[in-house]
């Protein structure tokens, strides 16, 4: 009797191999489930982070060429939304404290191409992140991101 007694408490006692193993699978699925969310997540806030600073940054240079009636040059490039340009124009007034604090780097630490003309925009400038990867072009995560999009 004590001998059944045995056996039934190791019966009850833990689990079987399989079952550790069925659990572990089952945890390791949905940890990478949600590993690939939320690096996806991360991806797509920082696309949307560079193209909030190029509005931005648009904005600052529309409003930049109303005050100096031109855009910067490609030479003074966006640090002339920070600091006053050496050759200020007759009639110009150049806004006190610049258009923007600082010139932000894109969401991978590169600074912004600014090209003057513009030749993908269509307007008087191009302003643009190069994506994640960091080069011209590319598809989806690695595309530019620009005042054209």
């Amino acid at each position: 009797m004590q001998k059944n007694h045995q056996r039934k408490l190791r019966r009850e006692g833990g689990f079987t191999l399989t079952e550790i193993m069925v659990v572990v699978f089952i945890i390791g699925l949905l940890s990478s489930v949600v590993l690939f969310n939320v690096l996806g997540a991360r991806s797509d806030a920082q696309a949307k982070t560079a193209a909030t600073n190029v509005v931005r940054l648009t904005n600052a240079l529309d409003q930049y060429s109303l005050d100096m009636l031109d855009y910067p040059s490609e030479q003074q490039g966006l640090e002339a939304l920070v600091t006053r340009p050496d050759n200020v124009p007759d009639g110009a007034s150049y806004r006190t404290g610049g258009y923007v604090n600082k010139v932000p780097l894109d969401p991978w630490g590169r600074p912004f191409v600014y090209k003057r003309p513009g030749d993908k925009s269509g307007r008087a400038y191009d302003l643009y992140s190069l994506g994640a990867d960091g080069e011209e072009g590319g598809e989806e995560l690695d595309a530019d991101i620009g005042n054209w999009n």
